[in-house]
């Protein structure tokens, strides 16, 4: 990476594209804006744009008076809730930088990220659909011997309640924020398994959101329904809870993402708009053939996170009976989406195109040479909103960015017509199940610690539901493990569920290429028959 072109760039940014605020001075003009319009419904509890901002500066408060400061780091997992989004703007608002961890994380992936960001502090809740984040962290502390603040929603014994928090009288001051320094850190998957840090700028987040909620026909009027969790970057800010605040509009939490939540929530609050991965979209069709919900109120269904096939695309307009809107992006970098404007062909056989005029495109072969519109290759990108680091990895900052400061994204993508762009899969071996990405060689590595396993590979097989299925192929030995004792095995070392394998396989030998290497497509082919 040529750091002068970077220097080049963000003053480029700095003076044509981004706001000069900060996230707390933007929502403070949205309660000035928007005071008495309802901003927040989360589980028939509605907080008004006042009363979201009076919430927040309790909270900010509380986290100031505990001893927080500008620049230290909280591990962020909370599910999809009013408290979700009251502490991340707390911490934004003062420079507590927020990590958010999905809830899907477990002992491995959260001790890592504890590890890696040296946090102060764990906010998170007591126990979700079964699991107890509370014995997770306590595990965490013991083995680290961290002096780990925790704050936790719901009963504990050990530890703070999340209520605490909220203080009425500010006994410390915030220091002065710049809306160029990071607000938070998003994840990533990463080549390793471990998830990459992504440090986002508050101008760069805000203006994300803000350009993505324009691009959905956002108004005072829409009713946003945050039904993915608003720890991936989807519901958070593209539009989702960040871009629906932005424009006046009202956020209604789904605290599980299911059918049986979703649908009634749309009859109930008339939402408008709401995003899905491909995987739950289906799942909710399933449902509505037994239900007679009322969901006309829906414009708009965004739909990401993995491939769409464009059969899926049209049978979800279809039964939705509202406009289909693609979205292609990833915690790093650049958008395309499609218009609400844009005819059907468009929106339901293409990703659609370049979210922002800033935002710069290239599709480039193995070599690194562009190639012709509509041939296929490597997706690199740079822009106002795609980032030019990574946090704290400089092996990764010498091989994921080009000397001009293009992001690899990995993906293997065209430009077609009308500056549409097609995103067909990784350019690598990265699975992606459900939207969720999981790296074999992870995986590979876990299982080969088991006593009772020589050798392993990890394959991603097609799937029409999940879009890919994790495949594990084991060399055959003395001992046959069955599917539930692999997936055991990962569970007791702490590996988050959606990377839990879906079929197993032995064999006798490993099929080879040419150059003697294991052959993962025979592999897959063999699976797949």
């Amino acid at each position: 990476m040529n750091l002068e072109i970077k220097r080049q760039l963000i003053n480029f940014y700095d003076k044509n594209v981004w706001e000069h605020l900060t996230v707390s001075e933007h929502l403070k003009m949205w309660s000035n804006t928007y005071a008495d319009r309802v901003a927040v419904v989360d589980e028939n509890e509605e907080l008004t744009y006042r009363q979201l901002k009076d919430e927040v500066d309790c909270y900010a408060n509380g986290l100031l008076n505990q001893g927080f400061c500008k620049g230290d780091k909280v591990l962020f997992q909370l599910p999809n809730s009013k408290e979700f989004i009251i502490i991340l703007f707390a911490m934004m608002s003062i420079g507590v930088i927020p990590v958010i961890i999905l809830m899907g994380h477990r002992y491995s992936e959260v001790k890592g990220i504890l590890n890696k960001t040296n946090a102060k502090a764990y906010i998170g809740i007591n126990r979700y659909l079964g699991f107890s984040y509370e014995d997770m962290v306590s595990s965490i502390i013991e083995d680290t011997k961290e002096d780990l603040q925790v704050y936790l929603i719901g009963e504990t014994e050990k530890y703070e309640k999340l209520c605490a928090l909220r203080q009425n009288r500010k006994n410390k001051f915030a220091e002065e924020l710049d809306y160029k320094e990071t607000a938070i850190f998003l994840l990533s998957g990463g080549t390793t398994g471990f998830p990459k840090l992504i440090p986002n700028r508050h101008c760069e987040f805000i203006y994300l959101a803000k350009e993505l909620a324009n691009a959905t026909d956002m108004n005072e009027d829409t009713v946003y329904l945050a039904a993915l969790p608003m720890s991936h970057k989807f519901a958070l800010c593209c539009p989702g809870m960040i871009g629906t605040l932005s424009k006046g509009g009202k956020v209604v939490t789904c605290r599980v993402s299911s059918p049986d939540e979703i649908i009634p929530l749309i009859e109930e609050q008339e939402i408008s708009i709401m995003a899905l991965v491909p995987t739950l979209a289906n799942m909710c069709i399933e449902y509505l053939k037994n239900d007679d919900a009322d969901i006309s109120s829906l414009k708009y269904i965004q739909i990401g996170g993995s491939v769409l096939d464009s059969n899926l695309a049209k049978k979800i307009q279809e039964e939705f009976n509202c406009k289909l809107l693609q979205l292609y992006g990833m915690s790093e970098s650049l958008i395309t989406c499609s218009r609400v404007l844009d005819d059907d062909y468009d929106r339901l056989y293409t990703q659609g195109k370049k979210l922002s005029e800033f935002d710069e495109a290239r599709i480039v072969d193995e070599n690194g040479k562009e190639v012709s519109d509509g041939d296929f290759g490597e997706l690199i990108v740079r822009g106002p909103y795609t980032i030019l680091e990574y946090y704290d990895s400089s092996k990764l900052n010498d091989t994921q960015f080009t000397e001009e400061c293009f992001l690899r994204t990995g993906d293997r993508a065209a430009k077609l017509y009308g500056d549409n762009y097609k995103i067909v899969g990784r350019v690598l071996e990265m699975i992606n199940r459900a939207g969720e990405k999981i790296v074999p060689s992870e995986l590979e590595n876990i299982l080969l610690t088991n006593k009772n396993i020589r050798e392993v590979q990890i394959v991603g097989i097609p799937d029409e539901t999940l879009g890919e299925k994790i495949g594990v192929f084991i060399l055959k030995g003395s001992t046959v493990l069955t599917l539930r004792d692999i997936r055991n095995y990962l569970v007791e070392r702490g590996l988050a569920s959606f990377k839990l394998p879906d079929e197993v396989q032995y064999v006798d030998q490993w099929p080879l290429t040419s150059v003697g290497k294991i052959d993962k497509n025979k592999l897959k082919q063999q699976m797949i028959k």
